[in-house]
């Protein structure tokens, strides 16, 4: 019986061998020379590491007992509400047509809660004429009526008082 490689396909074989064993080495070479490259260079720290680590070990909920718990409770709720009216939505834009369609559009182009939709000039009429100061203050304070019910700020307590004006004067200009 005779060999089944030929003399030159074991020559091949051989060198080839020998080619991946050196790359491999050459492989191992240069990861290790990376290695101790960026030994000497640690990677950079996210400044906000420390701010992350408090965010993600901060208690979810509080506990508030007595007299002194509801006092405690009252005052979270107050810093809350001046945090959120602090904020400015929409980067302080007064285009009411884009607070319509970030906002608004929701319920006044679906019908949602009641809402009159912003195509139909019928059911705005009677809205429009009891006049602009009224919506305004509807938008603001919100409103519940027979027929829906519209929360406060269209529900982002971060709208600005000239946003609501600027966003209800544009959508009044839609229904005449």
């Amino acid at each position: 019986m005779s060999n089944p490689v030929t003399r030159t396909d074991a020559v091949f074989l051989k060198h080839f061998a020998m080619l991946i064993g050196f790359l491999m080495i050459v492989a191992v070479l240069l990861i290790a020379l990376a290695v101790h490259i960026y030994s000497k260079n640690p990677p950079p720290e996210n400044p906000d590491k420390q701010k992350l680590v408090e965010q993600r070990i901060a208690p979810v909920g509080g506990v508030y007992a007595g007299d002194t718990g509801r006092a405690a409770m009252q005052a979270a709720q107050e810093a809350a509400a001046k945090a959120a009216a602090s904020q400015v939505a929409y980067g302080g834009t007064t285009d009411g047509k884009a607070i319509f369609g970030n906002l608004c559009h929701s319920c006044h182009e679906t019908g949602a809660g009641g809402a009159p939709k912003i195509s139909d000039k019928a059911v705005w009429a009677p809205r429009v004429a009891a006049g602009i100061e009224t919506l305004i203050k509807h938008a603001t304070d919100g409103y519940t009526g027979k027929s829906g019910v519209m929360p406060a700020k269209g529900g982002n307590p971060a709208l600005n008082d000239a946003q609501i004006k600027a966003t209800v004067e544009w959508m009044v200009s839609q229904v005449k």
